[in-house]
């Protein structure tokens, strides 16, 4: 089927859940630093991550709706990739491999509309800003992985887990600069405000400013529906650049979920409950799946909560 911009669909994309959680508590797969990426480069490595796709390709055909295609690139940029002993030859090499992976998913699949999506994550942690880019510095160094997925074939690209507006925005300026359409996804605290401690609002202002509002659209990911919440402001015209939500499973803070040794997969139930309460803040939105905790389980509540009230 042709393929189709998530944010110019007339009904909303579905994504999978929490990647690396799911490899790692569900299905026992050492993954060092989190870093899914290498496990494109074995054939055991790609069997667990089609036992991973397989059950969120099988639910966007039985709800007839498209599917955002991540690559499981959220640490396959240059610094993670050296500290796991790869040159930046070998990152690019790897990311372009990712990007062949899932196409070939999307191939044995046509009668599924899927996005091919390549996944940046952030520099540092994800959870703790720590150092911080400049904008410049944050489109150089993002722009390995952007060069990457253009070359390879990918749809766009998704920044996923940004904890300050500089970097976020430097993935934007790196996609464009690509030919891609990016997604820029920003994570906050239980308070609703970035780890920086900025405001939402005044960082999705800032995201749009220094990107010169040139993301296709914008996300929240890697918190509970409950924190997104505190940051949203019910009416403000900014909502409606934020078309996608990727929420956490668990109500527990990024500093909790980070000492936890087991899965937290929250209420399934409850989750889809409170992206039915989201809908109502966030009126465009276009595109929903799930975060750290989440599995096919809780995207399928999440669809069928959704599909009782309509766009």
């Amino acid at each position: 089927m042709p393929q189709l911009a998530p944010e110019t669909a007339a009904d909303f994309f579905l994504t999978d859940g929490g990647l690396e959680t799911s490899l790692i508590f569900l299905q026992g797969i050492d993954l060092p630093e989190f870093a899914a990426f290498r496990l494109v480069e074995t054939t055991d490595g790609r069997a667990a991550l089609r036992r991973y796709y397989a059950p969120y390709v099988d639910l966007a055909r039985r709800e007839r709706r498209g599917l955002v295609l991540d690559t499981p690139t959220w640490r396959a940029s240059a610094d993670w990739g050296a500290s796991l002993g790869y040159e930046a030859a070998q990152v690019a090499a790897v990311n372009r491999q990712a990007v062949t992976f899932v196409a070939e998913i999307a191939a044995e699949c046509p009668d599924v509309v899927t996005v091919l999506n390549g996944v940046i994550g952030p520099r540092g942690d994800g959870y703790v800003t720590g150092s911080e880019m400049t904008l410049e510095e944050s489109a150089e160094f993002h722009s390995l992985q952007a060069r990457a997925f253009a070359g390879a074939g990918a749809d766009m690209v998704t920044a996923v887990t940004m904890t300050y507006p500089e970097e976020a925005a430097g993935v934007a300026l790196a996609a464009r600069a690509a030919g891609l359409p990016a997604a820029i996804g920003v994570t906050v605290e239980t308070d609703g405000r970035l780890p920086t401690g900025m405001p939402l609002a005044e960082a999705v202002a800032a995201v749009e400013s220094l990107s010169g509002g040139s993301p296709a659209y914008l996300m929240l990911n890697c918190a509970h529906p409950s924190h997104l919440e505190a940051g949203l402001v019910a009416g403000a015209p900014w909502l409606q650049r934020i078309k996608a939500i990727r929420a956490n499973a668990s109500r527990l803070s990024h500093a909790e979920l980070d000492e936890s040794e087991t899965v937290e997969r929250g209420d399934v139930a409850e989750l889809a409950g409170d992206y039915v309460r989201l809908r109502e803040l966030l009126t465009d939105l276009r595109v929903v799946g799930g975060c750290c905790g989440t599995d096919d389980e809780h995207v399928a509540a999440i669809a069928a909560a959704l599909s009782t009230v309509g766009r």
